[in-house]
């Protein structure tokens, strides 16, 4: 399984760098002027998202090092966690300290990693 996500194409905003478009932050806007170039997808005005930029089923979602994510909440969720080969564990946003370092004993335990571990 170990395939590899496409290089991701950067989409702009039209004329980005020029000099009236200094302040225009670097993402993308979809075009909807009636004139605009880029709309109708002539030639050399930059690349427009559209589904073939998709990533394969088998990594999307993935992790830089080839992983998958599994929110925590709770030590049963934890647990399941060991039962999905190639899934590392990420504790909830609202989860307590002291919740987080029971979390942490029994992934150490069970040798799960977890990626938001308590630094204390």
């Amino acid at each position: 399984m170990n395939m590899i996500k496409r290089e991701r194409t950067r989409f702009t905003v039209p004329n980005f760098g020029a000099k009236n478009r200094k302040r225009v932050k670097d993402r993308w806007r979809k075009q909807r002027g009636i004139d605009n170039k880029r709309r109708v997808k002539k030639k050399n005005r930059g690349p427009v998202p559209k589904i073939g930029y998709k990533n394969s089923d088998i990594v999307r979602f993935s992790r830089p090092d080839g992983s998958f994510e599994a929110l925590v909440h709770n030590s049963k969720e934890l647990i399941s966690v060991l039962s999905m080969p190639g899934y590392v564990a990420r504790v909830a946003h609202g989860i307590s300290v002291r919740k987080r370092l029971e979390l942490q004993k029994i992934a150490d335990e069970k040798k799960i990693r977890i990626l938001n571990r308590v630094k204390i």
